[in-house]
């Protein structure tokens, strides 16, 4: 059966380089791990350190689930080294996040001034950031997720700023970064090369390593950087996937950690929703992360402040303890 409806013609894109594009965000933005951080401090962050620290010990999960603005803050080192010494067990990121990862290590440089480029319909439509979804093509093919296949294919190439890569040091750890996508939320779904169905194969095999992850919460961490939509929804989905089997299998899922990493305030009790009538109900991250899923025995954490702030200051707090 035929569409009656037309569609979008991308053949009639111009694509360019990404040389023509003016950067918002280069290499030299991204923190070292020296200490040349904003400061931040919080009384509850060397308890969140210390429960990692003994889901470590214990070989229970801790996942990190991010949004892209941790790595256009200047994080990813902090992330990687985090990595390196153990205190994760699984990342998830946005679609956007896998792009800016990717451009970094490519080209050292970053974020287009949504403003700019709007005006003249050259948004998003950059040649070599297009190139991703041969990437997503292959890791379809083969039975690959979209994070799996992006580490590997980073790791390889001769990219010259791939050591600032999240993607790669994860594979080459074999530790999971998934990616989960909305289709149409990221640039990349703006090119001719872009196949709907190989994106959705792809980022939903990450979904479903997302939730193998989960299997093992019990007694970790979930805790989420700056996610107030992907991290709230994909874990909610996930835990309950995962609960389902435990509960088949006699076993809990129940007693486990999480925190949020944020920039809005909330009001009143963290550990309690808000009324549907005040605005701040819908912030997803409080009554899904925060109070519905720990309400059988689990603990939460709120810490609001700037991501470039708040990430090394968990990695201090790490360390610290460790």
């Amino acid at each position: 059966m035929n569409s009656k409806y037309e569609i979008f013609d991308r053949s009639k894109l111009l694509i360019k380089p990404l040389h023509e594009r003016t950067h918002d965000m280069h290499l030299d933005y991204v923190l070292g791990l020296d200490g040349d951080a904003p400061p931040y401090s919080h009384p509850q962050l060397p308890e969140v350190a210390r429960r990692i620290v003994a889901a470590r010990k214990a070989g229970a999960a801790r996942i990190l689930m991010m949004g892209a603005h941790v790595i256009k803050m200047g994080a990813s080192r902090h992330i990687i080294d985090l990595l390196e010494r153990g205190f994760l067990t699984h990342i998830a990121m946005n679609g956007a996040g896998a792009i800016h990862d990717y451009e970094l290590a490519r080209i050292g440089a970053t974020t287009e001034s949504v403003a700019r480029y709007i005006r003249s319909g050259e948004f998003g439509l950059w040649k070599e950031t297009g190139e991703l979804n041969s990437l997503i093509q292959e890791a379809a093919d083969n039975s690959l997720g979209f994070g799996e296949n992006l580490g590997r294919r980073i790791l390889e190439k001769d990219f010259p700023h791939k050591d600032v890569s999240i993607f790669a040091a994860a594979y080459r750890l074999s530790i999971p970064v998934t990616v989960h996508v909305g289709i149409g939320y990221d640039i990349i779904h703006e090119h001719p090369n872009c196949n709907g169905a190989a994106l959705g194969a792809a980022s939903y095999r990450d979904f479903l390593i997302f939730a193998h992850a989960v299997e093992n919460l019990e007694g970790g961490v979930m805790f989420d950087f700056g996610s107030s939509t992907m991290g709230p929804e994909v874990y909610l989905k996930a835990l309950s996937m995962s609960r389902n089997v435990a509960l088949q299998q006699g076993r809990f899922i129940k007693h486990f950690t999480t925190a949020v990493f944020d920039l809005v305030p909330i009001q009143g009790d963290i550990h309690h929703e808000l009324p549907k009538t005040d605005p701040g109900y819908y912030f997803r991250p409080h009554k899904t992360i925060l109070v519905r899923t720990v309400a059988d025995g689990g603990e939460s954490y709120y810490f609001c402040g700037d991501h470039r702030a708040t990430v090394p200051a968990l990695r201090r707090a790490l360390l610290e303890i460790s």
